[in-house]
């Protein structure tokens, strides 16, 4: 059930039921020369689809543009800033939760996102407690990243060893392609590809980064493993999110 597509009624039948709901959140960012620059939103937006459907929840509107300031000197790749992301975060949850929901389930698509989310949370809590929509602690919220989920992880390594890498990954890139197998791309990849250095600004990572890849072989990507990979998460997480609201 994805929220956008619920008239209000329906929004308020499914709060007599659950007040839970999962919210995409991913990066609209370069992913090197064969990855989607929107790769982490989309994958993001098809797995909590996926757990939605499996655990009957509803599923919020995606929020596209993360927090991937390193990656702007390359073409293409938007961010907001750390502040921001938590004002996007910290009004969406606000009349959600004016609304009635409690538990907030965000599965993340881009490791940037991390530091900035968490931060959100603590701002929310305060802010709905002095606000008195949530005064008892009554909200909630979890961060999930599907990246990270143990079965995910071990098949990227079981797949690609240590050309699995940490940005435009193949795991990440085959999850796209089954996800909209159309716009698969190619392109030639040197066969050095760097990794192991700091993030600091934009003009440093591409200065180290050249093709924007971060020690992956994104070749190594089909679609068939973009299905395991979503399989995987999707079973993973949906049995996070039964966790987090009392219903395993």
């Amino acid at each position: 059930m994805l929220l956008h597509l619920c008239t209000w009624p329906e929004v308020e039948t499914y709060l007599n039921q659950s007040t839970g709901i999962i919210m995409p959140i991913g990066s609209t960012e370069q992913h090197g020369p064969t990855g989607l620059i929107g790769t982490d939103a989309i994958c993001a937006e098809a797995i909590a689809k996926g757990v939605g459907d499996r655990t009957e929840t509803l599923v919020g509107p995606t929020i596209n543009v993360g927090m991937a300031l390193h990656h702007t000197a390359f073409p293409g790749s938007m961010s907001l800033q750390p502040s921001t992301l938590i004002l996007v975060i910290k009004d969406y949850l606000t009349y959600l939760a004016q609304a009635g929901f409690t538990k907030f389930f965000f599965i993340n698509g881009h490791g940037g996102n991390i530091a900035t989310v968490k931060a959100a949370f603590s701002e929310v809590y305060t802010h709905l407690a002095q606000t008195n929509i949530a005064p008892k602690g009554e909200v909630t919220c979890q961060l999930a990243n599907w990246f990270m989920c143990r079965s995910v992880y071990q098949k990227a390594k079981e797949l690609y060893g240590d050309e699995e890498g940490s940005h435009a990954t193949p795991s990440e890139v085959a999850l796209t392609q089954y996800v909209y197998p159309d716009f698969i791309k190619t392109a030639p990849l040197s066969p050095e590809v760097a990794r192991g250095h700091r993030i600091t600004t934009p003009t440093e990572f591409r200065r180290n980064y050249p093709d924007g890849r971060m020690g992956s072989n994104p070749a190594l990507a089909t679609p068939e493993h973009g299905k395991e990979f979503y399989d995987l998460a999707v079973e993973e997480l949906s049995e996070q999110y039964l966790k987090f609201i009392g219903r395993n």
